[in-house]
């Protein structure tokens, strides 16, 4: 897979937008988003100059996400990172740990993932970590010690 695939970044960024809205973890909506993804991914370049707010919100109604009762930000102690920089984080270890043809697989095994869970702790360090850590601990199945 490319480096800076920004269509993924978007795609990321967007999930991980919808499912603070939602206050959904991000494995249900990357399931209830289903084929969308796909979709978001392809047409990045429309979504992103109209407001994610806008964008989040046609594919809530879309693929029917309610709302749930998870919300990883509100637990947060200290410094929320936001949807971009989280975006970012996995559209990075996606990148590094599938190639450009599994980019659909890849997206539903890491969100469905234990490393999932682990990075959207803002309590811990990990989702600030360095890429290839990140991938490293994903690729091994367990958080590496330091």
């Amino acid at each position: 897979m490319k480096k800076n695939n920004t269509a993924l970044f978007y795609t990321c960024s967007l999930i991980e937008f919808i499912a603070r809205q939602t206050k959904n973890e991000r494995s249900l909506v990357v399931n209830l988003l289903g084929d969308n993804i796909e979709r978001i991914y392809k047409y990045q370049d429309v979504f992103h100059s109209e407001p994610i707010e806008k964008v989040a919100d046609d594919f809530i109604t879309r693929a029917n996400i309610p709302n749930g009762q998870y919300d990883n930000v509100k637990l947060c102690r200290y410094n929320v990172p936001d949807y971009w920089d989280i975006g970012e984080v996995f559209s990075r270890l996606l990148e590094d740990c599938y190639s450009e043809e599994e980019t659909f697989k890849g997206i539903r095994e890491v969100y469905n993932s234990w490393i999932s869970m682990k990075i959207l702790n803002f309590n811990s360090d990990l989702y600030y970590q360095s890429r290839e850590y990140i991938a490293e601990c994903y690729r091994s199945g367990y958080i590496i010690a330091a």
